[in-house]
């Protein structure tokens, strides 16, 4: 047991960090939307701010990067939350909320199942570019 959480103690602490930022991003997109923003411009905020703990979070404490950031480290980790969150996410709130909708699914409901889809879409796509790109070679 205790060789598998250390063989997989990256992923779980990718998972903690995750959590973290969901919650931020959550509890935000869903404020907003509770004080009248769009659903779309308050998903930009939301994710826009758990995107900088996010970086923070995962260079020191998910991959353990102890080496001197780069401008290029921080540009690909840029551009690969930012396809996640920012294109990936509102295609898949727009086509799931408007689906949901179409079948007279209440429409905080439908926004929380949108939103819980395009999460799991982009914490997959974010771990896998993240490990491959940005914190390579860290161990």
């Amino acid at each position: 047991m205790r060789n598998q959480l250390i063989k997989h103690a990256e992923k779980l602490r990718f998972a903690l960090v995750g959590s973290a930022n969901t919650l931020i991003d959550f509890g935000l997109l869903f404020g907003l939307v509770f004080f009248g923003i769009d659903k779309i411009p308050a998903n930009f905020i939301s994710t826009g701010t758990a995107f900088i703990f996010s970086y923070f979070m995962n260079k020191s404490y998910t991959f353990k990067f102890t080496g001197k950031s780069s401008k290029r480290q921080f540009g690909l980790f840029l551009v690969i939350t930012i396809f996640g969150l920012w294109v990936l996410q509102p295609i898949i709130i727009y086509t799931v909320t408007s689906a949901l909708n179409g079948l007279s699914i209440e429409s905080s409901l439908a926004l929380l199942v949108a939103k819980l889809i395009a999460t799991a879409v982009t914490l997959i796509w974010n771990y896998v570019l993240y490990k491959k790109y940005v914190f390579r070679g860290i161990k």
